[in-house]
């Protein structure tokens, strides 16, 4: 039996060439939602395998030095290239996703990222190549990078924009539900392999295993996106003669704001997650006694509690509207930003487990699980995988930068309190950001 046809409420582009209202199958909606979430599997497995090695193993390997906190600061200084190189990824692949339709753009950012982490898997090390070795390194953290800036836009606009009536954030989180995926998969290859072999094996070789696998992971994203069509509003859009020449000029200068907005509401999760996920691990490392195996465990019950509460916040937006979610999402950030410290202080795993589902869980996953509409509708079809993908990759960029800018505050004061108020003070400008936008967001659904 075919899945009943129903209209989409898509921003823009929501009527075909003869005014006839588009009309999506559930099926498809599906289809584009699942091709999404494993493009974002695969993106974001490579990318967060990167920063593993870069902690672990690339710093002897490709970067050597008679001061091993130089070859360390090195390594995570070429994890930060993929960060810097995301914005550009994210202009390259709108511009061409707004010209040439977002399905091509997501097929070319899966095969990038799948090449480029089996290449760092294949590299020879500085030992036996010399300085080419850290050059090619970095260079393939470059196209890591670019390859992830590029992801999110097509991701978001195929879910979003192939979505049916009343199920178009639940369907859009699997973008966010991919990341998380992604990350769970990283560090289960990465312990699976330390498990398995001596330490001077993983040096040898066991390091490399993981990146080798994910031509494999790159290729299942391949086959699932090659059964779905391009975007519906897309469609029409080109259909109707609508694209612009050049998305990305059009959209830095007829909607600054719009993206002023969409950096600005990135700001909670991007606080929120590299707070809980990377300065965590060096907080307890470098001024507290607390294992960092226990702050590790905390973090792995929020990554797998991620994926069904960002379903179920999908849901309840579908059903009662999104405004309240970016509200509600960074208000509670804030608000957790201290006792999520304290509890990192205490150095018991209960009160860890708890600031990590109160930032994690609540803060951050009730904010991203409308990002994606969202975003997507501030911006007309014709610039909107420029401007939002645009948009989106550089608050990424800048949100690389929290640990570094945390840590220096934890230096200078001896306190967590500074890094507390940044990331409470983040997840506000959020707050204000989206009562900001939500003009342009919600113009089209009233």
């Amino acid at each position: 039996m075919s899945s009943p046809k129903i209209p989409t409420t898509g921003s823009a582009a929501t009527s075909a060439p003869n005014h006839q209202p588009i009309v999506i199958t559930a099926r498809a909606g599906r289809r584009a939602a699942l091709a999404s979430t494993v493009g974002a599997v695969v993106d974001w497995y490579d990318f967060f395998l990167y920063g593993t090695a870069a902690a672990v193993v690339f710093g002897p390997l490709f970067f050597p030095s008679d001061n091993q906190v130089a070859g360390l600061l090195a390594s995570m200084g070429s994890f930060a290239v993929g960060f810097l190189f995301r914005p550009l990824g994210g202009a390259i692949f709108g511009h061409f996703g707004d010209k040439f339709g977002r399905r091509t753009m997501l097929f070319i950012t899966v095969i990038l990222m799948g090449l480029a982490s089996t290449a760092i898997g294949l590299l020879p090390s500085y030992a036996a190549i010399g300085v080419a070795a850290p050059i090619l390194l970095v260079t393939l953290r470059a196209i890591q990078g670019m390859a992830v800036g590029g992801e999110w836009g097509g991701a978001a606009l195929m879910a979003v924009e192939n979505a049916p009536a009343g199920k178009r954030n639940f369907l859009a989180t699997g973008v966010q539900i991919g990341s998380f995926v992604g990350l769970l998969l990283g560090t289960a290859a990465f312990s699976l392999v330390t498990a398995l072999t001596t330490p001077a094996q993983f040096l040898a070789f066991g390091w490399r295993l993981p990146f080798l696998i994910s031509i494999f992971f790159a290729l299942i994203g391949l086959w699932i996106r090659a059964g779905v069509p391009e975007s519906a509003e897309f469609t029409a859009a080109k259909d109707q003669h609508r694209d612009a020449r050049a998305p990305l000029a059009e959209a830095l200068r007829t909607s600054p704001k719009k993206i002023l907005a969409v950096i600005g509401m990135r700001m909670v999760d991007q606080s929120t997650f590299y707070m809980a996920f990377t300065f965590s691990l060096a907080y307890v490392k470098n001024f507290t006694e607390t294992p960092t195996s226990t702050v590790l465990t905390a973090s792995m019950v929020a990554m797998v509690l991620a994926i069904p509460f960002l379903a179920l916040w999908g849901r309840l937006a579908d059903k009662y509207g999104r405004k309240w979610f970016y509200i509600v999402g960074p208000l509670i950030a804030a608000l957790s930003a201290a006792p999520f410290f304290a509890a990192l202080e205490s150095g018991d795993l209960i009160p860890m487990v708890l600031g990590f589902f109160a930032l994690i869980n609540l803060g951050h996953n009730i904010s991203t699980c409308v990002q994606q509409t969202w975003f997507t509708d501030m911006f007309d079809v014709r610039i909107r995988y420029s401007g939002a993908g645009f948009a989106y990759a550089l608050a990424g960029a800048v949100g690389g930068f929290i640990p570094l800018v945390a840590t220096a505050l934890m230096a200078s004061s001896g306190s967590w309190l500074p890094a507390a108020a940044l990331l409470a003070g983040l997840s506000l400008i959020a707050l204000v950001s989206s009562l900001w936008s939500y003009k342009w967001a919600n113009k089209e659904h009233h």
